[in-house]
């Protein structure tokens, strides 16, 4: 746990901004039109692009305490939003207008459909959390070495950081192209 615990962020970054990128290309680029569990779903997930992006920026140790309870949050309606699509356990929601919550854009494999890439999303969100938490030093370790470097230089993990979030935009940028 200790290997993956120095870039468990950086994993949780990249997987915010997968999902946060893949949501948006979804609707924007191939049209389709979330339901109102797949808002609430954004809402949590959006969010936490940037809170990790400047929790990472600005070396906060306490970052797991602010991200966390939205990726937990975000799980738990994706799970939600996941079993009313595959099984009959959950009663129907309330009619409303605009896309059912049970429709199925994607169904890969028989079992993956959005709300399942949102469920894995937030999970590896919140386990690379999790992780990060138990690796780091204790907090008066992590506040007196913060105090020593305030963080005003750019470092490796600024370039990181913005490597993480152009490239994966980049990426969508360019299938998004090259579907049309």
């Amino acid at each position: 746990m200790a290997q993956i615990g120095g870039v468990s962020r950086y994993i949780a970054l990249l997987a915010a901004w997968i999902a946060t990128s893949g949501s948006l290309f979804f609707s924007e680029v191939l049209g389709w039109i979330p339901c109102s569990l797949c808002w609430y779903q954004r809402i949590l997930m959006y969010p936490l692009s940037i809170i990790i992006a400047i929790g990472l920026l600005r070396r906060d140790a306490r970052l797991h305490t602010y991200a966390l309870p939205f990726s937990l949050l975000g799980a738990a309606v994706s799970t939600y939003h996941y079993l009313l699509q595959k099984t009959d356990w959950l009663p129907p929601p309330a009619c409303a207008m605009g896309v059912p919550c049970s429709t199925d854009y994607i169904n890969w494999l028989g079992f993956v459909t959005i709300p399942f890439l949102a469920l894995t999303a937030f999970l590896i969100i919140s386990l690379m959390l999790v992780t990060s938490l138990l690796t780091s030093a204790s907090a008066e370790d992590q506040a007196v070495a913060a105090a020593a470097s305030p963080g005003i230089g750019i470092g490796y993990d600024h370039v990181a950081v913005v490597a993480i979030i152009g490239t994966v935009v980049l990426g969508f940028i360019i299938a998004a192209q090259l579907l049309y």
